[in-house]
């Protein structure tokens, strides 16, 4: 099989921590490791995963990275870390505050594993997306963001909903960003190969959509503390399975576009062919109506709003200092 693969998950919260669990458990790779502000807690949590890939009898070994240097040769690195809003942060404030944790990773990514695929979950995830594609210098094959996958999810288990069959057989598309202005797409959605507009009428439809934009929300406020973590950590681990067994799975990622679909130089999630080479094409082939372009193109302009205020603070020219 060539090299053994090795990903680093930096960030060791609940998307984090399920992210390298579920790597361990089905034995994508070697070595995971798992980087985080607190050692001892990524100490703690590496032995438990190891421990656990022993129980399942897996190969794979999980161990936390001590130094900057430890995430060296890693094949994929995914991005989870960032902090949570607390009272009295605006919305600017938390974009600031994770731009910088994401810099900061992204510089040790391009010290120590120039060769890494990076795959971004820390929010607001399509800005972040572009501030780490800026930061890295990387080709924008090997940036991309997770949302589309776990939108689709999202749509996928609303339609179940109202259907009550079809669990596992419903392939949903979204594209956009990730939140409020995401756009699922009906007209590409099925149920076992069949349409949804010919199982469920618009109305219904109307609430499935409206259902998937609150998905996350939803979770919020009856977990009370935190936010889903067990979906958006599988969307990620099956973005590091297309990588490592090259798949070429079409997933819906954030990535940076240049021309495709009228917009350039901005993140957003459009359909890709995710394999060994990281966004190996982008899905620009299919049409969209009139009404869909439209609310692309608002979707996008949410992001340019986050990126705009990212450069109105100089946060791209600013020089480091060590």
């Amino acid at each position: 099989m060539g090299k053994s693969k090795k990903v680093t998950v930096a960030g060791t919260g609940n998307v984090g921590s399920t992210v390298a669990f579920i790597l361990a458990m089905n034995g994508l790779c070697h070595e995971v490791v798992l980087r985080g502000r607190d050692t001892d807690i990524a100490k703690g949590k590496a032995l438990d995963m190891s421990q656990a890939a022993n129980a399942a009898r897996q190969h794979t070994v999980v161990r936390a990275a001590l130094k900057p240097e430890d995430i060296s040769n890693s094949d994929v690195v995914v991005l989870t870390a960032g902090a949570p809003r607390t009272p009295g942060m605006s919305r600017d404030d938390l974009l600031l505050n994770n731009a910088e944790i994401t810099k900061k990773i992204v510089k040790d990514i391009k010290k120590y594993a120039p060769e890494a695929i990076i795959i971004v979950v820390s929010n607001p995830v399509d800005a972040m997306t572009y501030v780490a594609l800026k930061e890295s210098g990387f080709p924008r094959e090997r940036v991309m963001g997770m949302g589309g996958i776990l939108d689709s999810a999202r749509m996928a288990h609303f339609i179940y909903e109202k259907l009550q069959f079809g669990a596992g057989q419903i392939r949903a598309s979204v594209m956009g960003g990730h939140g409020d202005d995401m756009v699922p797409l009906a007209k590409f959605t099925t149920v076992a190969g069949v349409p949804i507009s010919d199982l469920l009428d618009s109305e219904e439809i109307g609430e499935v959509v409206k259902n998937t934009k609150n998905g996350g929300a939803e979770i919020v406020s009856l977990l009370k503390t935190g936010s889903a973590y067990y979906a958006p950590a599988k969307s990620a681990a099956l973005m590091v399975e297309a990588i490592l067994r090259d798949t070429k799975q079409i997933y819906s990622c954030a990535v940076y576009l240049d021309g495709e679909f009228g917009h350039r130089d901005i993140v957003s999630g459009v359909p890709a062919m995710i394999g060994a080479g990281g966004v190996e094409r982008i899905i620009d082939e299919i049409h969209l109506s009139k009404l869909q372009q439209d609310r692309f193109s608002k979707s996008v302009a949410s992001v340019a709003a986050l990126v705009n205020i990212l450069k109105k603070s100089n946060f791209f020219t600013k020089k480091e200092h060590n």
